[in-house]
């Protein structure tokens, strides 16, 4: 297959939502539809023994939430799906922000009966940024909630985006019957089933044939009627461009629990989102049909596997075909690199792969070679852009509890913030460390995984710490005057660079009026710096 041809097949998106919103159970069913998986998992619940696929580290499991992104590919009606599914709590946000660099389009899970909240704001202000394609789903039809109408106004005030219904309910909560499919104009009325695919129990083409009178009753079939010729006269006709330029997003209702609106969400997401899209570097712009390879590294995880202690970088590719085995040039070391093992996902099941194609999220065996944000290239010198690190929010000290274990202690606590969901910086004298995170919870991870994956023991003394701000100057003797006059107050990150930890605002307006030769930077990437 050509490269094209391999390019149109591909999908890649992620899966955002607020925590408990059911986006993990929504990504159960898809891959149930795409055939990869035979049951799905019940997160939170002890009915169904088998955890949720994508939540598969230990911690995960216990608290029954996301806490890092998974990749998962399947395939279905001939189109390659690469699905990422994302951490909803805040807490984690910066892995999702992160994510987000990585895929084409999005999935907005919404909950009917809770509607847009404070995370979904934030989320969505992201994907604005980088005009990211953006498809809403509305969860929990089954369950009571508020009106179909009220929260398509909801949506568009709140997140600050066009939308148009692509499919519709019939009722709502113990009344929801299935949903009406607007863009093909098909009725779809399934038996509930919370873990396997069941067959339609009726197609109807024409919502006006009598026949569904007798099938859900004449109330409510007059009800969806009502409701599709007010939303054919109110809301603009579907526009593909703009949902594809991010102007406008497409909705649908349905129950990811019970398998309702699945299907019509997939397919029609299949037919409408887009393909493979290029990316941005500190050179040129890099399109997907490009013959060379290039891709950038994304996302760091550590002991994907604990039994072997691996490290596994996570490649987007942009352009070119990748092969197994061949040599790849790593840009910010000026070395070249082969992989004899790159791996495609299932959660935290992996198949070793020959070849893969733009829009592939691949798995690359690292020894320490990789930090977010890096590129592989076939030789040109270039660096993609758009993959920073935020500020900080919450600052605590590491202290070791085990003189012992101050080795493991060490690497583990690297190998972590080298994922991204925490950052590093180490303060002198003392060589003491400093772990930066937007939210409390991280630091719960952070200690669970470092005694039970690397058997070191710590505690996390907190700091009164504003935030971290990077620091440049064309003056490099100013830089040095400011490192010596705050002492106290500088740190290092992984990579040398010196940073300000502000005590507070004033303190950190003040420093920048003492010092307008400096640039006070709330991300690591200062070439295309987001306000942070």
């Amino acid at each position: 297959m050509s490269l094209e041809q391999e390019i149109q097949k591909r999908r890649t998106f992620a899966i955002i939502s607020h925590p408990d919103a059911g986006k993990t159970t929504l990504t159960e069913k898809l891959l149930l539809f795409g055939g990869a998986i035979q049951t799905a998992g019940a997160v939170k619940s002890n009915k169904i023994k088998k955890t949720a696929t994508s939540d598969f580290m230990e911690i995960e499991k216990q608290r029954g939430i996301s806490v890092a992104t998974s990749v998962m590919a399947f395939e279905y009606l001939g189109a390659k799906i690469n699905l990422l599914d994302t951490p909803g709590h805040k807490d984690f946000a910066e892995d999702t922000y992160r994510t987000l660099t990585a895929v084409d389009s999005v999935i907005l899970v919404i909950d009917a009966a809770n509607g847009v909240e404070a995370q979904t704001e934030r989320l969505m202000e992201v994907c604005r940024m980088r005009n990211i394609p953006v498809i809403v789903f509305i969860n929990k039809m089954d369950r009571e909630g508020q009106d179909p109408f009220d929260l398509l106004d909801e949506l568009e005030s709140k997140l600050n985006i066009r939308v148009r219904p692509l499919a519709w309910p019939i009722g709502i909560g113990s009344r929801f019957q299935g949903v009406y499919n607007l863009y093909d104009k098909s009725l779809n009325l399934f038996a509930a089933n919370k873990t396997k695919i069941e067959k339609e129990v009726v197609n109807i083409e024409d919502i006006h044939s009598p026949e569904l009178d007798t099938i859900i009753g004449k109330g409510p079939a007059d009800q969806l009627r009502t409701d599709v010729e007010l939303i054919e006269g109110v809301y603009d006709p579907f526009d593909q461009q703009k949902y594809l330029a991010g102007e406008t997003a497409p909705v649908f209702f349905g129950s990811a629990l019970n398998n309702f609106g699945v299907k019509e969400l997939l397919e029609t997401f299949i037919r409408i989102s887009p393909t493979p899209i290029g990316r941005t570097t500190d050179v040129r712009n890099v399109e997907p049909d490009e013959a060379k390879f290039s891709g950038f590294i994304f996302k760091i995880h550590a002991n994907l596997d604990p039994r072997h202690r691996d490290r596994i970088a996570f490649l987007r590719i942009v352009s070119g075909m990748f092969q197994r085995g061949k040599f790849y040039k790593h840009t910010r070391l000026n070395q070249e690199m082969r992989f004899s093992n790159p791996t495609s996902f299932m959660a935290s099941d992996k198949n070793v792969i020959d070849e893969a194609w733009p829009g592939d999220v691949i798995g690359l065996y690292d020894t320490g070679n990789f930090k977010i944000g890096d590129t592989l290239t076939e030789g040109e010198n270039m660096q993609f852009r758009g993959i920073p690190s935020f500020s900080p929010e919450i600052f605590r000290e590491l202290i070791n509890m085990d003189p012992m274990k101050t080795k493991q202690l060490e690497k583990g606590i690297r190998q972590l913030t080298d994922e991204g969901v925490a950052q590093l910086f180490v303060m002198q004298p003392g060589n003491r460390k400093i772990v930066g995170t937007v939210g409390d919870l991280q630091f719960e991870v952070i200690q669970y995984r470092l005694e039970h994956e690397y058997g070191a023991k710590c505690r996390f003394e907190s700091m009164a710490f504003h935030k971290a701000l990077w620091l440049t100057s064309e003056n490099a003797e100013k830089i040095q005057e400011f490192i010596r006059v705050k002492q106290g107050q500088i740190a290092y990150d992984k990579d040398d660079n010196p940073v300000f930890l502000a005590p507070s605002a004033w303190m950190l307006n003040m420093a920048k009026q003492d010092y307008p030769e400096i640039v006070f930077h709330s991300t690591s990437e200062f070439k295309t710096e987001i306000a942070g």
